[in-house]
């Protein structure tokens, strides 16, 4: 298994991987890293053999982990990769390349797309739904039938209550609590959350 990028969030990552009695792990990065314990550091593809490998990002900023997976489709295998102690529904749907921490709970009929974070005990309910590239920070809440558009970032400890419609690209704060829609690109903070700035389109 690759984890690609040595990071904190790789460092998060692996032990999700050993979590599930994964230990033939290979890091790649660009930069020269030192070793992630006692799993060295190399070069992306610095050793024949390694195309079609089952990989996955840890890479935290949404925007890079769009532009590397854009990168290496096609050169490598995504795959999610769950912790054994998250609970994740049975009828809840998780794309390729997704990674969920330790202590999440993603409840029935939830969708999820490709190459997202779910952090640890971030907690989304029923029929939740989250485009490709969206992180879900720790201990965030997302009520029942949540919409969070592509690459967008929910804060540590925020909180969506049910029905909400959040766009795409967008920046929730730390422990904002969003009781409106919110538009695409942009950022909301506070209690209740109010949009501060929309950025411009990626």
């Amino acid at each position: 298994m690759i984890v690609y990028g040595a990071s904190g969030h790789g460092k998060v990552i692996i032990e999700i991987l050993e979590s599930n009695g994964i230990t033939d792990i290979e890091v790649w990065d660009d930069a020269d890293k030192p070793p992630m314990w006692q799993y060295p550091v190399q070069k992306p593809f610095s050793t024949p053999g390694t195309e079609d490998r089952e990989a996955v990002i840890s890479i935290g900023v949404n925007a890079t982990r769009k532009k590397v997976a854009g990168l290496l489709e096609g050169k490598l295998r995504f795959v999610k990769a769950i912790h054994a102690h998250a609970r994740v529904s049975r009828r809840a749907t998780v794309g390729e390349g997704t990674v969920i921490m330790a202590g999440a709970t993603i409840n029935a009929d939830t969708r999820i797309g490709k190459h997202c974070i779910v952090n640890t005990s971030a907690s989304i309910d029923h029929d939740c739904v989250l485009g490709d590239y969206v992180h879900v920070s720790p201990n965030a809440t997302l009520s029942g039938d949540v919409h969070i558009g592509e690459g967008t970032h929910f804060g540590g400890g925020a909180v969506a209550i049910q029905g909400i419609r959040i766009g795409k690209w967008c920046t929730i704060g730390a422990g904002a609590v969003v009781i409106r829609d919110i538009p695409d690109h942009a950022t909301a903070v506070g209690n209740p959350a109010r949009v501060i700035k929309i950025k411009d389109p990626l």
